[in-house]
């Protein structure tokens, strides 16, 4: 319903994009830029290829400047008086094309980004529970004989509290998820993760495991994410923010409380699009990888944030 109003009010949306952007930053965030088919994102993620992610990055440029995450800061400070709106790009879950895609690509353009990772996951030590579905769902689809006890609309309904659900379901299935991770190494590797911080890109906080938050208690949430921030601090990475794995929908007061109140944290990360947040502290990146490029997302991204203001219903409130 959501995609569909938003798809509806677009076709009203034809200001310049600077000028009709409703906040002072933009904070566009991916996952992975490949030109190869990647069996472990297939079914979980729409990730561009590199000519529709240039293209992405050369439209923003035309409305936004890009941003460090010290200038970010500092905006935020008064500090740093920018040419025009600012955007800040943000990828997630340390997959390794962000090493070897992403990062050339954005040396070359002269563009910093942040990557928000899961510590579980480096080194290829696991392989986060959704990748494990939509591997499980490649098996499946390529299987010559349909395996009637496992439906593959089912697998996607499966959460972070069943995950090992999962690993019953590969052993099924004939699946080894450790040979994949050894041979496909979907993650970037330590070595890569310090060489990427030399370079001058941000590696930051994504949680432990990347689990949904919703489905954690409080004690668990504020585990999972400090583990990741302990983590990062230990590393010598960009230990003053956090963005949260899927989305920080349910998260209540509470958890902002505790976590600003013992770590010295600068932001937290959402992804629900633009809107503001009544957590100052906590700020909302614009999911890019819809199928459109960053033209059309923006367009609809920002005529639904004024049909939710017109509603005064663009700002996030929490218990």
């Amino acid at each position: 319903m959501k995609h569909k109003l938003m798809n509806f009010l677009a076709k009203f949306e034809k200001g310049n994009t600077e000028q009709s952007f409703p906040l002072d930053y933009c904070l566009p965030v991916y996952h992975c830029v490949s030109d190869e088919r990647l069996p472990h994102l297939d079914h979980i993620i729409r990730y561009k290829n590199v000519k529709q992610f240039e293209d992405d990055l050369d439209d923003l440029a035309k409305h936004f400047q890009f941003v460090t995450w010290d200038e970010f800061k500092d905006f935020f400070k008064g500090k740093f008086k920018p040419r025009k709106k600012i955007a800040l790009l943000t990828f997630d879950d340390g997959f390794r094309e962000f090493d070897e895609v992403v990062a050339p690509i954005l040396e070359r353009k002269g563009i910093y980004a942040i990557n928000f990772i899961n510590p579980a996951f480096i080194d290829n030590q696991d392989l986060m529970f959704r990748c494990k579905e939509s591997l499980i769902i490649n098996a499946i689809k390529n299987s010559a004989l349909k395996n009637r006890e496992i439906d593959e609309k089912d697998i996607l309904k499966i959460g972070y509290p069943d995950k090992n659900r999962l690993d019953d379901i590969a052993e099924k299935l004939g699946i080894d998820f450790n040979f994949y991770l050894k041979q496909q190494k979907p993650y970037l590797s330590f070595s890569q993760l310090q060489s990427l911080t030399k370079k001058g890109f941000g590696i930051s906080a994504h949680s432990w495991d990347h689990p949904l938050y919703h489905e954690l208690s409080l004690e668990d949430q504020l585990e999972n994410t400090v583990k990741s921030i302990k983590y990062i601090k230990e590393n010598d990475f960009l230990s003053d923010s956090f963005a949260f794995p899927f989305t920080d929908f349910g998260v209540e007061k509470v958890f902002f409380e505790n976590l600003f109140e013992n770590e010295q944290l600068s932001f937290t990360f959402g992804c629900a699009g633009i809107k503001v947040d009544c957590i100052n502290k906590n700020l909302q990146r614009i999911p890019m990888e819809t199928g459109e490029n960053a033209s059309e997302t923006l367009k609809k991204e920002i005529a639904y944030y004024q049909f939710k203001k017109f509603l005064n219903k663009n700002i996030i409130i929490r218990k």
